[in-house]
């Protein structure tokens, strides 16, 4: 089977063997999307070399991010998204970030339970990435797999945030289209405010429409944008719909408002990618942090304690070291 050009480029300047179902990735399959989704979420030297190789090939999906409040049915919402994009000839992967098991740091798998009704159609592929700890509602690897889905050539990658409420913003770096999911009576909307998830919001959902105070939700938040003003991309109001994921009621609705505002807003690869360089010197700055000796900051401690260094000169001491303790790329 023959490489891809830009395959064929990042193998040279590498001087590395990329793997031989690089192409079978490239055109979709399955099989190779999850191997390459496995290596990239463990971070393997394979992944690199996808990593690089695919970085021709990206900008092309449209990436929506379903965040807010636990208890919100943002995974039976999303089940109910991909099963209209479906009806619309979309393919779709879907980047589930769920809790982390206490026992083995694996995701709990609760998100691709209740999607189960997709498990059997080809034009969806549906994986659970566990936050392994990560605050901002996403796990430190899905922007990685992102790009791999953008890659294979799924049209819409659905990416649900693992459900902590107000530390989800980190969704507005890597999606283009962001769903902000409330549920009624809940104080979500409040709680939107305090995050700052409302200003992040490209369109609010008040999902489980069927209920009580659906109606006062919607109008409390409807207010709260018009107080606010334009959505985030500016020059557009942000629209507040009500769903009902389990009669699938506004759910068709809801998928022509993003894909208007999709069709408005161009896909940024350049967003996901600087998250990812971020979160990558965060977490190389974090283990070297980790490993300095205890003695070390001790010393600095004492420091600043008698008076003999400021904390900020002590802080970029800290941080000097970090740096020269860094191993050097190859």
């Amino acid at each position: 089977m023959q490489k891809p050009a830009d395959s064929a480029a990042a193998e040279e300047s590498s001087g590395a063997v990329l793997p031989d179902w690089l192409p079978a990735l490239l055109a979709g399959e399955r099989a190779a999307l999850a191997r390459a989704i496995t290596a990239v979420e463990n971070e393997t030297d394979e992944a690199r070399l996808v990593l690089q190789a695919i970085r021709g090939r990206l900008g092309h999906a449209l990436v929506v991010g379903f965040t807010g409040a636990p208890g919100a049915g943002k995974s039976t919402l999303v089940s109910a998204y991909v099963g209209e994009l479906r009806k619309r000839n979309q393919s779709v992967g879907v980047v589930a970030v769920d809790p982390s098991s206490p026992l083995t740091g694996g995701a709990i798998l609760g998100d691709r339970i209740r999607m189960t009704q997709h498990a059997a159609d080809p034009g969806v592929f549906i994986r659970s990435l566990a936050s392994r700890g990560h605050l901002g509602g996403l796990s430190r690897t899905a922007a990685r797999v992102i790009d791999v889905f953008d890659a294979s050539g799924r049209n819409v990658v659905v990416v649900e945030t693992v459900g902590t409420g107000q530390s989800e913003v980190e969704i507005a770096e890597i999606a283009d289209v962001r769903v902000v999911v409330n549920a009624p009576g809940l104080g979500d909307d409040v709680q939107a405010i305090k995050a700052g998830i409302l200003e992040i919001a490209d369109v609010l959902v008040v999902n489980k429409s069927d209920l009580p105070l659906a109606e006062r939700s919607a109008r409390q938040l409807a207010a709260m944008t018009a107080q606010r003003g334009h959505g985030p991309g500016g020059g557009h109001p942000v629209p507040v719909l009500q769903t009902s994921a389990s009669t699938g009621s506004g759910v068709a609705e809801l998928a022509d408002a993003i894909a208007a505002i999709g069709r408005r807003k161009r896909p940024d690869p350049r967003a996901r990618t600087r998250r990812l360089l971020q979160n990558l010197v965060l977490e190389r700055l974090r283990r070297a942090l980790t490993d300095l000796p205890v003695a070390d900051l001790d010393s600095l401690a004492d420091g600043v304690l008698a008076g003999r260094v400021d904390i900020e000169t002590a802080s970029h001491q800290i941080i000097d070291q970090l740096l020269s303790s860094l191993p050097k790329q190859k």
